[in-house]
């Protein structure tokens, strides 16, 4: 993956080109402000998005277990109708 430096007047004036840009030619963006860098830009293909919300799911999940938020294998057949 390339990457291009680009200031934050013209990722706000060009957004959808340089979005369009960012898929077709695999580029990343670091956008300055004032040549300092502020954020970065990059596609995000399906994998990544899909281990991203697995990765919220388990701390969520985890998040629950502390709270006390758990349910016996009873309750889940009984849920499931089994």
């Amino acid at each position: 993956m390339n990457t291009k430096l680009i200031g934050v007047r013209e990722f706000r004036q060009n957004m959808t080109t340089l979005y369009e840009k960012a898929i077709k030619n695999n580029l990343r963006y670091i956008v300055l402000n004032r040549n300092k860098p502020v954020f970065k830009i990059e596609p995000l293909n399906e994998k990544d998005f899909i281990i991203e919300n697995l990765a919220k799911d388990i701390k969520e999940a985890r998040e629950e277990v502390k709270n006390g938020n758990i349910y016996d294998f009873e309750e889940v057949c009984k849920e499931l109708g089994l």
